[in-house]
């Protein structure tokens, strides 16, 4: 397929709506739930790869103050969202697995599944929170109101997300060959950076784009749903040992690593197909030539 001219997806425009949903959407929850917590994160992951899209034609100093900003709100609610994950999974694993589980429950298990009081919470430092998430949000929207990048040039963005394909692809043969939670975890970070990225060159192929923006979005939930389960088992403070016989506990892992299998297995045919070693961005996107 050729392409004689393109035009890209307007990024500043695209930037400024992340920030403002993030921030209308915290204002009309005083306490935010599960389902804000989440969508919010989301809008800071969206924000920080536009940010490393663009680095390279925007100034040093710009790029460090805002990127801080996006990530710092995702840092701070990160807390509030693997406590209700947790919840959550152990929630779905005791529907799953009832009779397992009523026997492996332990402390460290009543306390995840408890779900904390309103007010205990919003006292416990929450509120002091949403205030440094809206002073950093409201400072990010207003610079970003007088930041010039209108002008961006698009063969440069291009070089970027080729950048980014080929991060993904050396983090996918690493975790081919040594697949541990570390490594799988930076690998659906850095593949999430070039869905996010991608969604801006959708004209370029606009069928093809779309259904592989398709294929990366549920190839890194299923990585997600992995990465939630190990972080369960950390925070459940489990460590196998022969010498101290767990059964109940045992099985319930070997239970949860099997959930984690499934996962992967859903997640490595479509990776092979998107990041291959030896293929080109351009045979992946489905254009030859780019003139802008």
């Amino acid at each position: 397929m050729e392409l004689d001219v393109v035009k890209l997806r307007d990024i500043k425009p695209a930037l400024s709506g992340y920030v403002r949903e993030a921030q209308t959407m915290l204002k009309e929850n005083s306490a935010p739930d599960e389902r804000v917590v989440h969508d919010v994160r989301v809008l800071m992951k969206k924000s920080r790869s536009v940010m490393k899209l663009i680095k390279n034609q925007i100034d040093a100093e710009g790029f460090d103050r805002d990127y801080h900003a996006y990530r710092e709100v995702g840092r701070i609610m990160r807390l509030w969202r693997e406590t209700s994950v947790h919840r959550k999974t152990l929630k779905d694993l005791k529907k799953k697995y009832p009779k397992i589980f009523s026997l492996a429950t332990d402390a460290k298990m009543d306390a995840l599944m408890k779900k904390p009081d309103l007010t205990e919470v919003m006292t416990g430092g929450i509120a002091g929170d949403l205030e440094i998430i809206n002073e950093l949000l409201n400072k990010a929207g207003y610079r970003l109101r007088f930041q010039s990048i209108d002008n961006l040039d698009p063969k440069v963005l291009i070089r970027v997300l080729d950048e980014t394909y080929n991060d993904v692809v050396e983090n996918f043969l690493i975790c081919r060959n040594n697949p541990k939670p570390s490594n799988l975890h930076l690998f659906r970070k850095r593949s999430k950076d070039f869905l996010y990225q991608l969604w801006f060159f959708r004209p370029l192929n606009p069928p093809v784009v779309k259904l592989l923006e398709k294929k990366l979005d549920a190839m890194t939930q299923n990585l997600g749903k992995y990465n939630d389960l190990s972080q369960l088992i950390n925070s459940l403070g489990y460590n196998y040992s022969a010498s101290e016989k767990l059964v109940a506990m045992d099985e319930l892992i070997i239970l949860i690593r099997e959930e984690q299998d499934r996962y992967l297995s859903k997640v490595w045919p479509v990776a092979y197909k998107i990041f291959c070693p030896g293929q080109m961005l351009a045979n992946v996107l489905g254009f030859k030539i780019l003139m802008i």
